[in-house]
C-alpha cells in the first residue's frame, strides 16, 4: 500500500477506495505543540485542495486539504481528547480522516515519497 503526498502537505494512504489522510511529518515540525484538531463531519463531501479540517498549534491555526475528491467516511476521534498524537505519529495513528475517492484519477497528481522530499528540501 503505497503512499502519496500533496504540496499541501497531507499524506494520503489508499486501501480499497478509501483514503486515509494526515498531515506530513514535515508539516507537524513546522507547526510545533498541536493543541487542537477540528476535523470534518462524517458525510461531508470534500474537493480536492479544499478545505477539510483544521489544525490548531500553539504557533498557528493551519487549513488541512483535501489531496483527493470524495466523502468523508470516518475521523479520528481520539485526536480529540489527544490532539498532542498528531505530533507523536503524524504519519501513523495521528491521521485525521478517512474518504472514500470519487476521482481515483487524482491521486496521479500526487508525489511519491522521494517526489515529496525533493519539494520539501527545496522550500
Amino acid at each position: 500500500m503505497s503512499v502519496k503526498y500533496s504540496k499541501d502537505h497531507e499524506w494520503v494512504r489508499v486501501e480499497g477506495g478509501i483514503a486515509t489522510v494526515g498531515i506530513t511529518q514535515h508539516a507537524q515540525e513546522q507547526l510545533g505543540d498541536v493543541v487542537f484538531v477540528d476535523l470534518p463531519a462524517i458525510g461531508k463531501k470534500v474537493t480536492k485542495g479544499g478545505e477539510a479540517a483544521v489544525v490548531e498549534s500553539v504557533k498557528a491555526a493551519s487549513d488541512v486539504y483535501a489531496p483527493v475528491s470524495g466523502e468523508v467516511v470516518e475521523v479520528n476521534g481520539e485526536l480529540s481528547g489527544d490532539p498532542a498524537l498528531v505530533n507523536r505519529a503524524a504519519e501513523g495513528d495521528g491521521w485525521f480522516m478517512k474518504i472514500r475517492i470519487s476521482n481515483e484519477a487524482e491521486l496521479g497528481e500526487l508525489l511519491d515519497k522521494a517526489g515529496y522530499d525533493k519539494f520539501v528540501a527545496e522550500l
